[in-house]
């Protein structure tokens, strides 16, 4: 619930050569920046940041943006995150509106960032009470692991060294029910225990009595993306279960959203090229042991869109390491199916199934860090995953066999929006099945959109249908809003993603009356955050970051709605020419002579 207002006034206060420049070095090019991509890799900058436009945009993948779009990108953060990240870089304090008490201490919008006074249960407890017990309870099961002789001897075992457990924040929660009630000097007190409970510390039972959650297990920090401990996974030490015991989900925690080292593999993720995804905390640690550091676990839960969303951002290559047993394959099936809906051509997910019994930990600790990364040469993508699976146990030999495979695929290929990489899958099917192409996209009821890839060019006209230049005019200029003509517009029928964005832009900016006729580009792209052509009009504005001097709204606009009209005209011509010559009134008659006089 943060005003607009103040969006405004943090996008028009902050700089985004400066926002990026911390995360991004960049480099003076002309009357811009330019640095190499950080969402995709590459050897030649195609990167751009305009300090006079305050928005980015990269050649190469298309990224673009204001720095909020950047923030949430980059870092992972949620839109309310990325705000009160660049407004606490700014020294402004954000204020939330108060229109709905209870929407702010619903904790939805809030989760994963240090909000004082969010509602969480029957007390006010803010996120940061969260926070600091968390990181009291790190500190403590730090310092256990120092004085464990039993917890010590395990690490090494497992191939740890010291460095590696300091890098990692590792610690120790001893044996015992009530080791806490020592760290936390006002334990007794009911709102500290009821931190420690909604921190995922402690328990407490039937009878009020209080007992920790985790006992005689190495621990390991779960932290969010913004490097703030949430959570803890624990391991025994012993055969016992269950083995891996993670913190439950809270306020500040949500299995399904985080993953385990994302926040520190990130600039490793980069400069690999690609990201490991592995099922166990010791799997991402072993591979850290041996210098392979863009590794990333799942907490106890299946890999989850979320997850693959996250990932896609930093990286163009996902690879899938789980064990070669019925439970990794199931694991890396859920994945799969995950992912289908995400992925964009360009984007590459494979699969990496180490010998049986072997799991990365244990294959890195034997074979080192050449023989994994050899295997990671031999991984086996999606798209023959995705047939190996499901021909599994299918004779295709036979009619019903070839039949119950494309019963199976469809609602796995009607999820996959990439265009090229559908038609490649497509393509796999018939020659598996036997039916044509044609034959198989009427089965499937898949919707192809073919297009056409647009060469570059620098010259503006790029923008060639009036409906996208009217979008970029009332993104620069609010105020073009009144000087639509609305009966022009409500006549068009035709179906298409620039008209209905427009359409919707006019709405949005109608139930915007306060609006300022001079608020930016990049600050009303930052209201629009939730509209469903936000990419749209990002791309539409991010076009001007080629034009190397300003353009002339009011002559482009005037432009823009005659070239609207003339399309309205000729459309108009051509239903009453087609229309027999003695069915047409007399009105008609006048109308097409009139239309047809009009240059």
């Amino acid at each position: 619930m943060i005003p607009h207002s103040f969006i405004d006034d943090l996008l028009n206060s902050i700089d985004i050569v400066d926002a990026i420049d911390r995360h991004v070095p960049l480099k003076k090019a002309g009357a811009n920046y330019i640095a190499c991509c950080p969402f995709h890799s590459e050897k030649t900058p195609s990167f751009t940041v305009s300090p006079t436009k305050q928005f980015y945009h990269c050649f190469g993948c298309g990224a673009h943006g204001n720095a909020i779009n950047f923030m949430i990108e980059y870092s992972g953060l949620s839109f309310v995150e990325a705000v009160r990240d660049l407004a606490a870089s700014m020294g402004m304090p954000v204020p939330e509106e108060t229109a709905s008490a209870s929407a702010s201490h619903s904790g939805v919008d809030m989760k994963g960032n240090s909000v004082a006074n969010a509602r969480i249960g029957d007390s006010d407890i803010s996120s940061q009470d969260l926070f600091a017990a968390l990181q009291t309870a790190t500190r403590f099961y730090r310092e256990q692991l120092k004085t464990s002789e039993k917890a010590i001897a395990y690490l090494k075992k497992r191939g740890l060294s010291g460095k590696t457990a300091v890098q990692f924040a590792i610690g120790y929660a001893p044996a015992g029910w009530q080791n806490l009630e020592a760290v936390f000097l006002d334990y007794a007190d009911a709102r500290t225990r009821q931190i420690l409970m909604q921190a995922g510390l402690i328990i407490i039972n039937d009878e009020g009595k209080a007992y920790d959650r985790f006992r005689d297990r190495i621990m390991f920090p779960i932290l969010n993306q913004k490097g703030q401990i949430v959570g803890f996974g624990g391991r025994v030490l012993a055969q016992e279960e269950p083995k891996y015991l993670n913190s439950p989900e809270t306020a500040l925690f949500e299995k399904g959203h985080e993953l385990y080292n994302f926040f520190s593999a990130r600039r490793a993720i980069r400069d690999a090229g690609c990201a490991i995804v592995v099922e166990g905390y010791m799997d991402v640690i072993a591979l850290a042991e041996h210098g392979i550091n863009y590794a990333v676990a799942s907490l106890g839960t299946a890999t989850t869109g979320f997850h693959i969303q996250r990932l896609l951002r930093q990286t163009d290559h996902i690879i899938f390491s789980f064990d070669g047993d019925k439970a990794g394959r199931k694991a890396a099936w859920r994945a799969l199916e995950n992912s289908l809906a995400l992925l964009r051509d360009g984007k590459l997910l494979s699969f990496l199934f180490l010998p049986e019994g072997e799991d990365p930990d244990s294959f890195v600790i034997k074979y080192g860090k050449e023989a994994f990364e050899h295997q990671l040469k031999q991984t086996i993508p999606l798209s023959e995953f995705l047939f190996k699976e499901l021909c599994a146990g299918i004779n295709l030999r036979t009619d019903e066999g070839r039949a119950k495979l494309i019963h199976e695929v469809k609602p796995l290929l009607q999820q996959v929006a990439a265009p090229a990489l559908s038609l490649i899958l497509v393509r796999r099917l018939s020659e598996l099945s036997g039916m044509s192409e044609n034959e198989l996209k009427d089965v499937l009821q898949i919707n192809q959109k073919h297009r056409t890839p647009e060469k570059k060019s620098s010259h503006k006209r790029r923008l060639v249908t009036p409906y996208r230049w009217l979008i970029l005019m009332l993104l620069n200029n609010p105020g073009y809003r009144d000087r639509l003509d609305r009966g022009l517009l409500e006549a068009i029928n035709e179906n298409s993603e620039e008209i209905a964005a427009l359409k919707s832009l006019i709405v949005f900016l109608e139930q915007q009356p306060h609006m300022a006729v001079n608020t930016s580009a990049f600050s009303l792209l930052a209201q629009l955050q939730d509209n469903p052509y936000r990419t749209l009009f990002e791309e539409v504005q991010s076009e001007t970051l080629k034009w190397d001097n300003a353009i002339d709204l009011e002559a482009e606009f005037s432009g823009a709605l005659e070239k609207l009209q003339q399309l309205q005209r000729n459309k108009r011509i051509a239903e009453l020419y087609n229309k027999p010559l003695n069915m047409l009134s007399e009105e008609e008659r006048r109308e097409l002579q009139q239309l047809a006089s009009v240059k």
